[in-house]
């Protein structure tokens, strides 16, 4: 009897990215919130490790905007306000249609955003309707074939996901946004690749300004 392929062993990940996981769910599921001193010697004792993978992975989440590093202050979750949403948002208006524009012309199945988009419906609580909205959305844009373009997404990924659940926390808007998601599927299941991404540009434009009106009185005044 032969005997099959040698199973390929799962990497176990580092005490460093176990931390900085577990750091980044706390913060985008709301266990953490906006302004709240990061300790390194607590968060150590919480997660049963030293102090230096902490500090890494509070260097990392720094690098990717969800904390904030300051010299006198310590490290702290960062702050949202419609500035920060703004600035983050106006990248995702720019870079995220078009790279949905081009997984639909390539015709990549769209499997992985299908399976998030039922995630979120069957979530049991906000935080994890949180992270399944963040899936879906990369599940979008991560095929488009341009890995620069699906890396500069992945940087704002995290401060998106962070402006999303102070947003929802002051106001749900669950169900308007998977009728919205369900909607830019299923054009993209049908191959038209300009209706999608005009409707993911609608989506991802209006979040803003029902979060943050005072953002949009702003720019009626430039």
């Amino acid at each position: 009897m032969t005997a099959g392929p040698t199973p390929i062993p799962t990497p176990i990940p580092s005490r460093t990215e176990v931390v900085l996981e577990g750091i980044r769910h706390r913060i985008l599921t709301g266990l953490l919130i906006p302004g709240q001193a990061l300790v390194e010697t607590d968060l150590a004792a919480q997660f049963g490790v030293s102090k230096t993978p902490v500090r890494e992975a509070l260097k990392t989440l720094a690098g990717t905007g969800l904390v904030v590093m300051n010299q006198y202050k310590g490290v702290t979750v960062r702050m949202v306000d419609a500035d920060m949403a703004r600035e983050v948002y106006d990248v995702r208006l720019l870079l995220e249609p078009e790279a949905l524009r081009r997984v639909v012309r390539r015709g990549t199945p769209l499997d992985a955003a299908r399976d998030a988009l039922t995630h979120a419906g069957a979530a049991a609580d906000a935080a994890e309707r949180s992270l399944a909205n963040r899936e879906f959305h990369r599940a979008l844009y991560a095929p488009c074939g341009n890995p620069l373009l699906v890396r500069m997404l992945d940087e704002v990924r995290d401060q998106a996901a962070l402006v999303s659940a102070v947003a929802w926390a002051a106001d749900p808007s669950w169900e308007r946004e998977a009728a919205e998601h369900a909607e830019i599927l299923r054009l993209a299941l049908e191959g038209d690749a300009d209706g999608s991404a005009a409707a993911l540009h609608a989506h991802i434009a209006s979040f803003v300004r029902r979060a943050f009106p005072r953002s949009q009185e702003e720019d009626g005044r430039e």
